[in-house]
């Protein structure tokens, strides 16, 4: 990679997807409608109610299974001809890596991913040939496995990870994410002053404390004027 390459950090969030027909937790008519996140997301849920949790889950991964990276995901590929591109994403889907995307950090963990409960919290890639879990199904210690997703009121392991690319962004994007999501929302406040901030997001977005670049579109036509804004800035 050549050495003068700026650093384009972006931030991700449920916009980001939804072109592909992810639904987001706000979405009416969506996945999360038919269930309260109190009983699929979190960790008392799990205890209370293991099978619908992995019901919640298989369900979601089924789903992703059927949809496809959109025009935004592509074009953020495309953007690494010109810039050093981390992906720093609340999704929990894979359709960053499936676009091309090298470098993707998950804050809130991957949904083909499931994970030991046993103390080695050993993380196992799900096959596309087996998207359905159940709690029989153990890891080879005997151990249920569980989503491997952050769940409400669970810590976020690799914000520390996420905050040390942000300070060293020369660039930093924001895409589809209300900003109202913590500590994910927290990140911005960690870009250098001098850092010009785009925002891709179709609604209003409030961010107050510094100026924004604020593009008012969906990720893939979002993404598309980013690209011609970006061509100063290479």
């Amino acid at each position: 990679m050549h050495k003068t390459m700026k650093k384009l950090v972006v931030l991700t969030g449920a916009g980001m997807s939804a072109e592909s027909g992810l639904s987001t937790f706000r979405d009416s008519g969506g996945l999360w409608e038919q269930y309260k996140i109190e009983d699929v997301a979190t960790p008392e849920a799990w205890s209370k109610n293991a099978s619908l949790v992995h019901r919640f889950y298989n369900l979601r991964r089924q789903q992703l299974m059927q949809s496809q990276p959109n025009a935004g995901h592509l074009g953020l590929v495309e953007l690494e001809q010109y810039f050093d591109i981390q992906i720093i994403t609340q999704n929990v889907d894979n359709l960053h890596e499936r676009a091309g995307s090298k470098a993707v950090l998950h804050l809130h963990g991957e949904l083909m991913q499931m994970r030991s409960t046993g103390p080695d919290e050993t993380v196992y890639d799900v096959s596309p040939d087996k998207l359905n879990y159940s709690t029989t199904d153990l890891c080879p210690n005997g151990y249920p496995l569980r989503p491997h997703i952050v769940w409400f009121g669970e810590m976020v392991p690799a914000m520390d990870v996420a905050v040390e690319m942000v300070q060293k962004a020369d660039i930093l994007v924001i895409i589809g994410t209300s900003m109202q999501v913590y500590p994910a929302a927290g990140l911005i406040r960690y870009a250098g002053r001098q850092v010009p901030v785009f925002l891709i997001d179709p609604g209003e977005v409030s961010v107050g404390f510094r100026s924004v670049n604020h593009i008012k579109k969906g990720a893939s036509e979002g993404v598309k004027i980013l690209k011609e804004l970006l061509e100063s800035l290479r």
